[in-house]
């Protein structure tokens, strides 16, 4: 092991990350490429398949020119979840690969899960196979979607396959994912840890056209001839199974016990608490744990620095500042705002709301809006929106199963906002710690790939040795939770309220799209 580093492959929606790491978890090199994220109709989201495998060419090389690639151990994938692509006998995609954000089969959700069924008390059948919900998110739906409206394209495909099962392909000429990156596509029996035969056969496919899994640390294949020519990796490089980013993000930041939450605070506002026991409930997704053993209690609000993005691109559309001393302003205006942002509530639902309403249909609120509000009111709001919703997540997991979340490890960009960490520590009650990893779902993967390559004997060994250090903590402030707590007891009440509107609403806008 000693000067040898992993790669752990980030194929997050954009950029792709390779990076190199040594098995203390510093970082030895890395590379990057975009990848184009495009919107050829309204709610749909695509991107080229070809381009997931270019960018990891482009990535690759650029970290081979400053490793030594025959010294790298082994390498492993961290994969956009909730993300496929159907391929032809040749492995050539037949259509655009669908991506996470895409709503397109919304209007099937409902209908799929009723073909599957739904137990006396109404609970479909389809959640306790998969540990999800009913909702838009998983693939499941979207592979049904295409057996329906392209019913040519979905024959034609022989392999539906992920992000990471797709990679693995181009690296070692086989197709097989991990556990932790087939569970969240809706079609992975999360108890049993194969694919599901019923939901299979409900979008009309069978196991023949899906991906071998196998175990997170698992070695899948090895890198073939062609693979090595095109990234400078060298042949035979051991490629071990690894997880979808959100899983591996908790990994890289070490919450592997129940009193510590990840909380990414990225493009999605995603935390997850780790447990032992396969437990379903609307309060939570339940996703494989990373390590193979175990699982994660996952809330999930599509609309997390999303909306951050909406706000400086439609709100701020005069501004001509760079990105990055845009929102530096914004936070000085949203910390003047003050507590509460003088009686004004943001409800984050720009994409929906997923756990613990699941309504696909609900939609963001300003709400309390007067004259005396300015653009710092609005974003103050904004961040405290999404801590409120963080809050009732959290809530709502610690008391079905429970427990006690003391402390929040905080990555994705927005973790890096010392403003949006004490404002969740002070809603929530709860630690906020930065981690030192910047890109913690890569490194969740580089300890795939330690482990598969033999350098620990097992998850929480790699995490203890590779994990970053703590570089900052926000502590609650008493006097701040207790007026937040007061606030909060307004803003629970504001979906409930609301929840008759939406449906009518969300049918009048589909007619006009």
């Amino acid at each position: 092991m000693a000067g040898d580093p992993v790669v752990g492959i980030d194929a997050s929606p954009a950029p792709t990350k390779a990076i190199a790491r040594s098995g203390e978890g510093a970082l030895v090199a890395e590379g990057r490429a975009p990848v184009d994220l495009f919107s050829p109709k309204p709610n749909y989201y695509e991107q080229d398949a070809r381009q997931w495998w270019a960018s990891a060419v482009t990535a690759l090389s650029a970290l081979t020119q400053k490793v030594d690639a025959s010294r790298i151990a082994a390498g492993s994938v961290s994969n956009q979840r909730e993300t496929f692509v159907p391929l032809d006998a040749a492995g050539e995609p037949v259509r655009a690969g669908m991506v996470w954000l895409d709503e397109r089969a919304r209007h099937l959700v409902n209908e799929l899960a009723d073909i599957l069924g739904r137990g006396e008390d109404g609970t479909a059948r389809i959640h306790a196979i998969t540990g999800k919900p009913v909702d838009v998110i998983p693939v499941a739906n979207r592979v049904y979607w295409m057996a329906k409206e392209e019913p040519q394209l979905h024959e034609k495909t022989a392999m539906f396959a992920d992000v990471h099962g797709f990679l693995t392909h181009k690296l070692t000429g086989l197709y097989a994912t991990s556990w932790a990156s087939a569970d969240p596509l809706g079609l992975f029996d999360n108890g049993e840890k194969r694919w599901s035969p019923e939901i299979l056969a409900a979008v009309g496919i069978d196991e023949s056209r899906v991906p071998a899994v196998a175990a997170p640390g698992t070695v899948l294949g090895l890198v073939s001839a062609s693979a090595a020519a095109e990234t400078g990796l060298s042949p035979g490089t051991p490629v071990v199974a690894g997880g979808g980013d959100g899983q591996l993000a908790g990994l890289g930041a070490g919450a592997l016990t129940p009193d510590t939450a990840y909380l990414n605070i990225g493009t999605a506002l995603v935390s997850g608490v780790h447990g032992e026991a396969y437990r379903n409930s609307p309060a939570w997704r339940t996703m494989g744990s990373p390590t193979g053993k175990g699982y994660y209690y996952e809330s999930c609000l599509r609309g997390g620095t999303f909306t951050v993005t909406w706000f400086a691109d439609t709100i701020c559309a005069g501004e001509t500042l760079p990105r990055g001393e845009l929102l530096a302003k914004l936070e000085a205006e949203a910390a003047a705002a003050g507590i509460g942002a003088e009686g004004l509530l943001l409800l984050p639902y720009w994409q929906g709301v997923m756990s613990p309403y699941w309504d696909s249909a609900a939609r963001g609120v300003w709400f309390g809006l007067s004259g005396a509000h300015g653009r710092g009111h609005l974003y103050r709001a904004l961040m405290e929106g999404l801590a409120f919703e963080q809050h009732l997540s959290t809530a709502a997991v610690e008391q079905e199963l429970g427990i006690h979340v003391e402390r929040y490890v905080g990555i994705g960009g927005g973790a890096a906002s010392k403003v949006w960490r004490q404002i969740f520590a002070d809603i929530t009650g709860k630690a906020v710690a930065m981690s030192s990893t910047a890109e913690a779902s890569s490194l969740g993967a580089g300890m795939c790939a330690a482990v598969g390559a033999g350098w620990f004997g097992d998850f929480a060994r790699a995490a203890k040795a590779m994990r970053g250090d703590i570089v900052a903590t926000s502590e609650p402030v008493a006097a701040n939770r207790d007026r937040y707590s007061e606030i909060f007891e307004v803003y629970r009440q504001l979906y409930p309220t609301l929840k008759p509107l939406y449906a009518p609403l969300d049918r009048i806008a589909q007619g006009w799209s």
